[in-house]
């Protein structure tokens, strides 16, 4: 089945970005249209999409997200339904973004996408910091940026300090939670933050060069 995708930014980007929403909100909540629409503003094209369990309450049936795993081949499917004009990038916010992480070596070693880039990505579950999400992490080869909340309950910049993770990945630090949201005594509003995670997104974006997908 062929995914819905919402599309945002220059049809002839040199960039795109396939972005997968959380597990709680949908494709086109006020946070994804917000960082789409900022990295639109530095020229990088977005292409969202949801996972069948979100896009089936929209029916009005109530599916809960299932394992990270189970998604992974319907990840790979918007990968082989989207079109970039130049490279493509692959992630998304928490879930999304784990699930992208789990195919990205795979699609990155047969060239079809050139990186990772996650938001907020989930490294255990809050209150439960044994649990972590790092194994694949470790060995990553595809380069990856993570954007992350330093006060982060699922990972926060105190914790993730102390993880092996690969050295294919750079994580830029934001002060904020899990939604990269800062509190008024930092002196940001939360779009100043989503702001400069998309400068991010695109200045890293450069640093991969422009090498196309296929």
């Amino acid at each position: 089945m062929m995914p819905d995708f919402l599309l945002s930014g220059p049809s002839d980007a040199e960039t795109t970005l396939l972005l997968a929403h959380g597990a709680g909100a949908p494709m086109d909540s006020n946070w994804m249209q917000a960082v789409a629409g900022h990295l639109a503003g530095q020229g990088i094209r977005t292409v969202r999409f949801e996972f069948a369990y979100m896009a089936a309450r929209r029916s009005g049936q109530r599916k809960p997200p299932p394992r990270a795993e189970r998604l992974m081949d319907e990840y790979r499917a918007a990968v082989d339904a989207v079109r970039a004009s130049g490279r493509l990038l692959i992630g998304g916010k928490s879930l999304g973004g784990r699930v992208a992480s789990m195919v990205a070596d795979d699609l990155f070693a047969d060239g079809r996408v050139a990186g990772l880039v996650c938001l907020g990505y989930p490294f255990h579950p809050p209150g439960s910091p044994e649990k972590l999400r790092t194994a694949h992490l470790e060995g990553l080869t595809c380069p990856a940026l993570i954007c992350q909340g330093t006060r982060d309950p699922f990972g926060s910049q105190d914790e993730v300090d102390t993880y092996s993770l690969s050295k294919a990945i750079s994580i830029r630090w934001f002060p904020g939670d899990h939604d990269l949201k800062p509190r008024k005594s930092d002196g940001l509003k939360p779009d100043d933050n989503l702001a400069a995670v998309a400068t991010a997104i695109a200045e890293w974006a450069g640093e991969r060069g422009g090498s196309p997908r296929r």
